[in-house]
């Protein structure tokens, strides 16, 4: 049973740092560095997506492994303020592949440029900030400004 265990748990270690290495090939806009002390945790950067509103914000998140993965979805949650209808207040991503539609053939930068795809192709049909979707169906142009606003306020000039 306990080597079982441990065959498990050195092939889920192997695919980690594997995925790790990945990202010593620079991804354009997307920076994650494993934790010193925690190679399940990463600090990711996303800048400056394409397309309005966000265009030239550097967003910070954090992304974290479940013991399960990549049985289970990657953990994501933004650290800045952001005003997308499908990021909460507390910053969780409201994105299929990080619930329903994972796969364990799914890997870290995968997620990483589908985040940062939703910043450019918002979904306010799926959101997870529902007062934000409703400004951005009913007052799109007001939407815009606020979240150009929030991208000034929070995401530039932020590293």
């Amino acid at each position: 049973m306990i080597e079982n265990r441990m065959k498990i748990w050195l092939n889920e270690s192997s695919r980690i740092i594997k995925e790790t290495l990945h990202f010593a090939e620079p991804v354009p806009g997307i920076k994650a560095e494993p934790h010193e002390r925690n190679a399940c945790y990463f600090h990711v950067v996303i800048a400056n997506p394409q397309g309005f509103p966000f265009e030239g914000g550097t967003f910070k998140l954090e992304l974290f492994l479940p013991e399960e993965y990549p049985m289970a979805a990657t953990k994501v949650c933004f650290m800045i303020k952001i005003y997308h209808p499908n990021v909460d207040n507390l910053g969780r991503i409201c994105l299929d592949i990080l619930k329903d539609k994972w796969s364990p053939a799914l890997q870290i930068c995968t997620v990483l440029l589908s985040i940062q795809a939703l910043l450019s192709t918002l979904n306010p049909d799926d959101s997870l900030a529902n007062d934000v979707a409703e400004q951005w169906k009913t007052k799109e142009a007001q939407a815009i400004e606020t979240a150009r606003t929030w991208a000034r306020l929070y995401a530039m000039n932020n590293i």
